[in-house]
């Protein structure tokens, strides 16, 4: 057995069922063993696409997914994917293919140095230099990334994947692929339960990490009448169907979430790396999170506890008194659908006759329309604030996935072909920008070769918006931000993919709605207003010329679609006098 063909069968034996990457040179003998194995090679055309793609399954699935590149530029494009991969604590082996050994260190055509290259973007980094030494890299690179490390990145001369596997190797090992559960310290957990009897009103900040405690969550919530807000990534997991809630807070935030951190006797993260500390007060904060080293580095933290979220809060709750005062959680309750009902005052005002399309006004259809077990996918820039405010989970069914720590543009296709691959059935819906698709179409190939059952969701405004955005609120002239009008439904028909171009606001409902049922691949052009997020001419120059609190938070005052419904039911948890 060569040593290409021992890493396959390895990968196999992991229960891989596809490698994300493209053919060529150095690579070809790994690729000639997937040839005669039962894993799929998925096709891309930028490795970097790759890379995002096997970042999304992993993270759909919680399994470790693969993408590989060829020596020199092969590899060397994976980069921005596995980035982001990385810092999102998805489990991908990366295998990166390397020019010939003999030559390495000798200015060979191709070279680079990928050990260097793939160091920070990687919990595990590695170079092959035999095969029984590779299959002991290859074992460590497996366990690290199942171990929750992030990436690993195997460095893989091409001639050493002909020579001869050695048997009996460290691969035969069982991987260890459980996450532990981690409960806090005795002293930590009391010093927090008493921080939460002592004060008189309290407020829970949610992030990803209660992926697997909403209901310890909503339990303490209960317990102690406390409002609950949320980042981006708690988003999906908290928000829908939860009677506390007060929105989202950060630069793409909403509603009373704010107010709820700041006015709390004490703020409560939540498995949050939270990153935008004028978004957070300094008074009095705790902070539950499973990794020690993330507690304090957004804020001052007078109350640290190591541990899983759902075990925290079972460990502490029979110690916390109930708080039969819910006044400040009714305030805050009363001023997020006070809030939200005036931005979707202004967001309803005549904007199904209004051409080119509001954005705000299509997402929040696309939210209505879409299947309650749709996953999307969302590109950096507007789509991230569209997503933000408009697309939620009703049933608790729907994950919404993109470069929400890294911020890389083009992330979403590719993104949605990982999703997609994994699982053909299951509806998946990218939310592209124009700026995003435009820098990474050529996947629209990628999709059609493999017919993908995606849909692409273009949200057309011929401008880099988010930037023009950042300009402004800078104080700056926007340049540069605008381009020609791009016709996405056009390109889609040169491919080969299905596809509508929508301009008439009137005929969203009926033209996305049989869009989202045709089967296969579908690209849906929407022409939208690139000025939806224009700053109000009610803001000063001072305030323009720092992306300050206020200033974020009146330029993104432009609608939460069916949150408001949310909000308003939210006002019955309230006792009337």
């Amino acid at each position: 057995m060569k040593f290409a063909e021992q890493i396959v069968k390895t990968l196999e034996a992991q229960g891989v069922k596809r490698i994300y990457g493209l053919v060529g040179d150095s690579l070809n003998p790994i690729v000639d063993a997937v040839r005669t194995s039962s894993i799929e090679w998925v096709h891309v055309r930028n490795e970097e696409a790759a890379a995002f793609a096997a970042e999304a399954e992993s993270l759909i699935t919680g399994e470790l997914a693969v993408c590989a590149g060829s020596c020199g530029p092969g590899n060397t494009h994976l980069i921005q994917g596995l980035y982001d991969g990385h810092r999102n604590g998805a489990k991908v082996l990366a295998i990166a293919s390397h020019i010939p050994s003999v030559q390495i260190g000798s200015t060979f055509f191709q070279e680079t140095h990928p050990t260097q290259i793939f160091q920070e973007c990687s919990g595990y980094c590695e170079l092959v230099n035999s095969p029984e030494q590779g299959a002991t890299i290859l074992h460590h690179a497996l366990q690290s990334t199942m171990a929750g490390k992030g990436v690993s990145v195997i460095v893989l001369p091409g001639d050493l994947t002909m020579q001869d596997a050695e048997e009996g190797t460290v691969l035969n090992s069982t991987l260890a692929t459980r996450q532990p559960i981690v409960f806090p310290h005795p002293e930590e957990a009391a010093a927090l339960a008493k921080a939460i009897n002592e004060a008189k009103t309290v407020t829970l900040f949610c992030g990803a990490g209660c992926e697997n405690a909403r209901d310890e969550v909503l339990a303490l919530a209960e317990k102690i009448k406390s409002p609950i807000g949320h980042a981006l990534g708690g988003k999906m997991y908290i928000q829908h169907d939860n009677p506390f809630d007060v929105g989202m807070s950060g630069l793409l935030g909403y509603g009373a979430c704010h107010d709820a951190c700041f006015e709390a006797d004490l703020l409560i993260m939540l498995g949050t790396d939270f990153p935008y500390n004028s978004f957070l007060p300094t008074k009095n904060v705790a902070q539950v999170d499973i990794d020690g080293s993330h507690i304090g580095r957004r804020t001052t933290v007078h109350y640290p506890v190591v541990g899983d979220v759902a075990a925290t809060i079972a460990n502490i709750l029979p110690s916390v008194e109930e708080k039969t005062d819910r006044s400040f959680l009714d305030k805050m309750l009363k001023e997020h659908e006070k809030k939200l009902r005036h931005v979707i005052e202004a967001y309803t005002s005549g904007v199904e006759n209004h051409t080119p399309i509001h954005p705000e006004y299509f997402a929040d259809i696309l939210d209505r329309l879409a299947p309650d077990n749709a996953v999307f996918t969302v590109d950096t820039g507007m789509c991230n604030v569209w997503a933000a405010r408009y697309i939620n989970n009703p049933t608790g069914q729907r994950e919404l996935i993109g470069s929400f720590r890294h911020g890389t543009m083009a992330n979403s296709l590719p993104m949605a072909i990982g999703a997609q691959a994994q699982d053909r059935e299951r509806p998946v819906i990218a939310m592209c920008g124009d700026g995003g698709l435009g820098m990474l179409m050529g996947e629209l190939l990628t999709v059609k070769l493999h017919e993908l059952p995606i849909k692409i969701v273009v949200f057309n405004n011929s401008s880099l918006g988010m930037v023009k955005l950042e300009m402004l609120v800078e104080g700056l002239p926007e340049f540069q931000t605008d381009h020609e009008q791009v016709n996405f439904a056009a390109i889609a028909q040169g491919c080969g993919i299905p596809h509508i171009r929508i301009e008439d606001p009137k005929r969203i409902e009926q033209d996305l709605a049989a869009a989202l049922a045709q089967p296969g691949p579908v690209l849906i052009d929407v022409v939208t207003d690139p000025n939806a997020l224009s700053i109000p001419p009610a803001i000063t120059i001072e305030q323009m010329l720092g992306f300050t609190k206020a200033a974020t938070r009146t330029v993104f005052d432009g609608g939460v679609g069916r949150m408001y419904e949310l909000a308003k039911s939210n006002l019955r948890n309230i006792p009337r006098p």
